[in-house]
């Protein structure tokens, strides 16, 4: 006996192999055992009474059924806001400016080192619970806002309980190579130092993180800089991934390729030597509308050479108090194709399969396949592609996770 059935469906399965738009399977059912899909197929290929297959059946009604959404790129848990940098910006100073001046990351630091960990959890919460609504099951969080040892672990800390007090899989990534700390201000190489030879390895020991993650641009750490961290996150056999191409070209994704990341996110200046690089490493594209639109940048990252190259794309909302404060992953699906250009597929792709992806979690999440883990939604729509189409709506009607069924609040 199965322990649920779900009949009468409409199914993106998201699936390439089934080659139709969306991976779209219509009348069709999907079957959970011990948190994980035991069987999905048509109405018709059913081997009898659903009743008589599973302890429990549910009737969806013709509703259209995807994967659970994976938002893959978040800094969800930080003190303070920046809602005063929100404003500089629109009164015209540049978003580099502010950093040099000790803002951005840096005013996010002060706040989260003087919160405590409790402070941190019940803030996140609150922001959490947007994208819990919405259909997210899969959710990573940076740390990178404490950038000394005993912050950057409470950060972490902060986002295993979030992970443990909500039906939701929280993956973890150390970002202690973020932004230079005020204690090291004149010192790059010096807290390079400090991330690989004593930050990374107490992450490792308290096995904080799933992943190692650093930002290599103009107004943060170099390529050489940003070798050493992957140097120290190999050794511990943490996977990597990076922030690369967001404000110049600093061949960031080609390092990246060179350690075969996981992603590089952000990508405005990538060019093609970065993109093949990427492509013959099997490295996911992350791109985050959230904060192009937010910084109000106006060069678009290369959707065509990405395309051309086979690059697998994820979409994410970089949740994050200074560049994009966002809290709705089905509206960077919206603005994926409007600022963009993505297709309404290939952004439901970026938020559930190629999202999956981003995290190492292809295997099992993102698709809806015998095998992967029981994570899926239910939507009050017509077709998939309102998922990217409607601006400000939710249409999540019930969020399975692992095979049991959550309602959202």
């Amino acid at each position: 006996m199965w322990d649920h059935i779900w009949i009468n469906g409409q199914f993106a399965t998201m699936n390439p192999a089934i080659e139709t738009p969306y991976g779209a399977l219509e009348n069709g059912a999907i079957a959970v055992k011990d948190g994980k899909i035991a069987w999905i197929g048509s109405m018709d290929d059913l081997a009898g009474d659903p009743a008589k297959l599973a302890a429990k059946v549910s009737d969806l009604a013709g509703a259209w059924v995807t994967p659970g959404l994976v938002d893959c790129h978040t800094h969800l848990v930080y003190g303070g806001n920046r809602a005063d940098e929100f404003e500089k910006r629109l009164n015209g100073v540049s978003y580099e400016e502010i950093a040099r001046a000790g803002g951005g990351i840096r005013a996010s630091v002060t706040a989260t080192r003087a919160a405590s960990e409790d402070e941190l959890v019940a803030k996140a919460q609150k922001r959490l619970n947007n994208l819990l609504r919405e259909g997210v099951t899969t959710l990573e969080i940076k740390s990178g806002y404490g950038l000394r040892t005993e912050d950057e672990a409470k950060m972490l800390r902060a986002a295993r309980r979030l992970g443990r007090e909500n039906d939701l899989d929280v993956v973890t990534t150390f970002l202690g190579a973020h932004a230079l700390p005020p204690e090291y201000a004149d010192d790059a190489d010096g807290y390079i130092e400090l991330v690989c030879s004593e930050m990374l390895p107490a992450i490792a020991a308290e096995g904080l993180a799933d992943a190692v993650d650093a930002f290599c641009e103009n107004i943060a750490f170099n390529t050489e800089q940003t070798r050493r961290v992957f140097e120290a996150a190999r050794k511990l056999n943490l996977p990597v991934k990076l922030h690369a191409e967001q404000l110049s070209d600093q061949k960031g994704s080609i390092l990246a390729a060179d350690y075969h990341a996981l992603s590089t996110d952000h990508l405005e200046y990538l060019e093609e030597d970065g993109v093949a690089a990427m492509a013959k490493a099997g490295v996911t594209a992350v791109l985050l509308p959230g904060a192009f639109y937010c910084l109000r940048e106006t060069k678009l990252p290369p959707l065509d050479l990405l395309r051309q190259h086979g690059v697998n794309i994820a979409i994410a909302t970089d949740s994050n108090p200074g560049t994009s404060p966002a809290l709705s992953l089905l509206l960077m699906a919206n603005m994926a194709c409007t600022l963009f250009r993505m297709t309404p597929e290939e952004s439901l792709a970026g938020i559930t399969r190629n999202g999956a992806r981003a995290l190492g979690r292809g295997d099992t999440h993102g698709t809806l396949e015998t095998g992967k883990v029981a994570d899926f939604v239910v939507w009050g729509i017509d077709s998939p592609a309102e998922l990217s189409y409607a601006i400000g709506g939710n249409p999540c009607q019930t969020v399975i996770y692992k095979g049991i069924e959550r309602t959202p609040g």
